[in-house]
């Protein structure tokens, strides 16, 4: 079972005198993140460092951004692994203080900065969505439009010609006994594209 999350959670740390600045984000994909990154970097130009790790449309990608390789995206991508949490991007932002971690501490610091504000972290069970597409006479517009409404389907286009031709989305455990439902209510009249 996989989880997002409802809204942008931020930590913040001080080890042996640098400042992590932690974050964890739903966004929905790669370029979402990337300019989250951007923004982050403009807001932050006199920090060292900001690293990020990033879970996103079944992609996954990490960057160290000037750390040593392997000791900051990585290890944030692996606390998103853990959690299990997809759509989500983790960024730290770090401030040097003067004093060195090595690579070790460097994994502990940027880990725990992720950690901490995953803990306060609303998370929301992610519900694979299917696409369908039906086609149905006028005469059963409503009565297409009240199932839907009635499942929670999120409709994405409603086209007018010889017939009416919806597109949506709903869960995918859901569709099977949705299309059974609907066939029946129609008698069915109700057609489905198979490509």
């Amino acid at each position: 079972m996989s989880f997002t999350l409802a809204q942008p959670v931020h930590s913040d740390l001080l080890i042996k005198k640098s400042r992590f600045i932690g974050c964890v984000q739903p966004v929905p994909d790669r370029a979402a993140a990337l300019a989250v990154v951007a923004s982050l970097r403009a807001e932050h130009p006199g920090a060292a460092h900001v690293c990020w790790a990033l879970m996103a449309g079944g992609q996954s990608a990490a960057n160290d951004d000037g750390e040593p390789g392997g000791t900051a995206g990585r290890p944030m991508l692996e606390v998103l692994r853990h959690q299990q949490v997809e759509g989500a991007l983790a960024t730290v932002v770090r401030y040097f203080g003067g004093v060195k971690l090595g690579a070790g501490g460097l994994v502990r610091a940027y880990t725990d900065a992720v950690a901490q504000a995953l803990l306060g972290a609303t998370l929301v069970r992610l519900v694979r969505q299917r696409q369908l597409q039906c086609a149905v006479p006028y005469a059963l517009e409503g009565l297409v439009r009240r199932e839907l409404a009635a499942i929670g389907a999120v409709l994405e286009d409603v086209q007018h010609g010889d017939d009416v031709r919806f597109a949506f989305a709903l869960p995918a455990p859901e569709a099977d006994a949705f299309i059974a439902r609907l066939d029946d209510a129609a008698q069915g009249r109700v057609v489905w594209p198979t490509a």
